[in-house]
Formats: C-alpha cells, sequence, structure tokens
C-alpha cells in the first residue's frame, strides 16, 4: 500500500454512487457500553440481521476487537468475514475510507480525519484515535493505495455522490464549527471537488432535527438514481423537522445536478418520533459521569438511513405505520432491488441507523 499526497481529481478517481455495483461491505462489531444498551448484546443481534441480509448479494467483512473476536465469529454466518481491528466505536460509514474508483476501474481509499463529529469542541467521545487509524488499515486489508487526507475532518455519512460528478452535503454540518472551522465553505466545497471528482456540490441546509453529527446528509436525503433523491419529510408543521425539510425542498427544487438535470425528489415520509425510554438510559454506561442518554430524549430516526446492496435495499424499521409506506416508495424507487426492513430500535438507540454502520467497497473493472 501506498500512502498518496497528490488529488484524487487529478489522477481521474471520483467517488462511485452508492447504487453503482458493490464489490463488498464494511462493519465493525458494536461493544461500546455508552453507545450500546447493556454492553450492545441487543445491537449486536440487530447488526447480526443486517449482516446477514446484506451477505445475500455481496462480501461483508466486519471488523472486531480481541476481546469480542470469538464471539463475532460464533454470532455470523460462515461465509462472512470477521478481522481482528482496534476501534472506539462501530460507526463504520464514519470512520472507514472513502473509496475512489479510477478510469481504469483499479480502487483508492481516501483517509480523512476523523475526530468523533466535533473533536473537543462537540464530539460525542474522546479518544478517537484508533477510529482515526481505522482508514489505513482497511486501505491496507484491500490491498489498495491512501490518499493521506487526515488533515481535514470527514465522515462518509456526511457525503453522498451520484456518481456522475454531484456530491450533496448538509451546510449544518459540513460548516459546524468542530470540524474545519479554519475554511470557508468555498475551501470546503474545493476539497470535496478535489477528493471526490465532483463538478458540483449540492449544498442542503440541514440534516434531521437532532442529528448528533450536526445533520449528516444521509440521514436526511439519498440519491437514489442520477438526478433523483429521496428526502425525508413530514406533513406535521408543529414537528421541529417540518421546516428543515422544507427549507431542504426549496433549496433541491431551485438547482440541477452537475449534467445540468433539475432534481427529482420523492418524499419519505419519517416514523412517528421515537423516544429513548428510562431502561434504555438505565442500560448505558455514563460518560464521564454523566448520563449518556436521557428518557425522553427524541431519536433521530428516518428512513432514509438505508444501505443499497447489489440486490436488495437494507431498510429501517420502527414498528410504524409509516414503515409500509417508506418500504413502497423505496421499491418504486429501486426496482429491480428487493426491500428488506430490519427492525432498527436498537441500532439507532446508539446514535446512527442502518447506513451509518455499513460503509460499501465499490466494484473494481
Amino acid at each position: 500500500m501506498q500512502i498518496l499526497q497528490t488529488l484524487p481529481r487529478e489522477e481521474g478517481y471520483k467517488m462511485p454512487a452508492e447504487f453503482a455495483p458493490h464489490e463488498g461491505c464494511i462493519l465493525i462489531w458494536p461493544e461500546r457500553a455508552d453507545s450500546w444498551a447493556a454492553g450492545g448484546y441487543a445491537a449486536r443481534k440487530a447488526f447480526v440481521k443486517v449482516i446477514s441480509a446484506i451477505a445475500r448479494w455481496e462480501k461483508v467483512t466486519v471488523l472486531a476487537s480481541y476481546g469480542q473476536y470469538e464471539n463475532a465469529r460464533a454470532s455470523l454466518p460462515p461465509h462472512v468475514r470477521v478481522v481482528e481491528m482496534s476501534s472506539d466505536d462501530a460507526w463504520a460509514r464514519d470512520v472507514s475510507p472513502v473509496i475512489v474508483k479510477g478510469p481504469d476501474g483499479t480502487l483508492r481509499g481516501i483517509d480523512w480525519g476523523f475526530n468523533a463529529w466535533g473533536g473537543l469542541y462537540d464530539g460525542l467521545y474522546f479518544p478517537w484515535d484508533r477510529d482515526n487509524h481505522i482508514a489505513r488499515k482497511v486501505c491496507d486489508l484491500m490491498e489498495i493505495d491512501c490518499y493521506d487526507r487526515r488533515d481535514f475532518i470527514l465522515e462518509g455519512g456526511s457525503i453522498h455522490s451520484d456518481g456522475e460528478g454531484t456530491v450533496m452535503v448538509t451546510e449544518e454540518c459540513l460548516l459546524s464549527p468542530g470540524r474545519n472551522p479554519d475554511k470557508t465553505k468555498e475551501e470546503i466545497e474545493q476539497v470535496l471537488k478535489d477528493n471526490l471528482g465532483a463538478e458540483k456540490v449540492l449544498w442542503l441546509p440541514f440534516g434531521i432535527w437532532g442529528d448528533e453529527t450536526n445533520g449528516h446528509v444521509d440521514n436526511i436525503c439519498a440519491f437514489t438514481a442520477p438526478g433523483e433523491v429521496v428526502l425525508a419529510w413530514t406533513d406535521d408543521q408543529q414537528d421541529p423537522q417540518y421546516e428543515r425539510s422544507l427549507r431542504n425542498l426549496e433549496y433541491l427544487m431551485s438547482e440541477h445536478d452537475a449534467k445540468g438535470r433539475p432534481i427529482q425528489v420523492h418524499k419519505l415520509p419519517l416514523p412517528r418520533p421515537v423516544y429513548v425510554t428510562e431502561a434504555e438510559c438505565a442500560a448505558l454506561d455514563p460518560v464521564d459521569g454523566v448520563p449518556a442518554r436521557t428518557p425522553g430524549e427524541r431519536l433521530a430516526a428516518s428512513y432514509v438511513n438505508f444501505y443499497i446492496a447489489n440486490g436488495g435495499i437494507i431498510m429501517p424499521a420502527f414498528g410504524d405505520p409509516a414503515d409500509t409506506k417508506a418500504a413502497e416508495i423505496l421499491a418504486q424507487c429501486f426496482p429491480g432491488r428487493e426491500i428488506v426492513p430490519i427492525p432498527a430500535r436498537d441500532i439507532l438507540t446508539g446514535g446512527g441507523n442502518i447506513h451509518c454502520i455499513t460503509s460499501q467497497i465499490p466494484a473494481r473493472g
């Protein structure tokens, strides 16, 4: 593996869309006791369902700590690869390398800086150094070269690509003071273009209300095809999310993608608000003596946080009437792919959902 200081765009590399073919998927086995209730016992059951679903269509690699390796190996299907690797938590989307693809079909990884979604300003845990080393280790595991971008803070969940020159982000996240406060919006946009091979960056104003990542785009809006997106939506004007989704809709309707196409928006309904229970809070370890969550705290539940597998859409389900409607909309957006709802509350209470715990590896060639 070579550590590269060059720019991917100058070498013809760009970030493929998630709906393009995959070689595989990376996940991390959960165990952090202040993120996952009861030390991750319930979350691991949900992870196994997600992993088993994805493994129907693509090669899955699960990273597990020394202490959890044997448990992960025994819990997972034999065709799932388990690799011992240290981490600080299980958010593979944000700590794995962003994979870019060259004109000859070769892959390279981008090793962005990771500071737990805000560093000492408003990050969610400390230290985060083991997470910050995962991207380079995964590149080594994949036997691909790696671009060194540790001087720029970026998480995989904060970007979406259509594979045709358009990248989508939120201002709320990428302009947050805990990430790259020394850079202007224009400078941040240039970094994205230079490294992801983008011609245009769409800046949605907001993410999901209450999202601890400062509003990652992968919880509010996602590309389903070139020129098409799904947007988390509520018709309840009293919901604090209503104004956020409306502002995003107005922005998207006023924009075009890198190819000059107007953007077709499919509204994906939100489930009813999901609140943390007292029992769930009691099962979490405190963070520096402070409770990790508060009973009644609203979680950032969204159906947009799905994973696009080669043959299916792995969709979070909440036991809500909107589960069925969301599945119907996603089936229309992804014809030919099977919709696989996975009960995801035990992932959501950790702070994210199915897209957040997965990171796709594009197909080579």
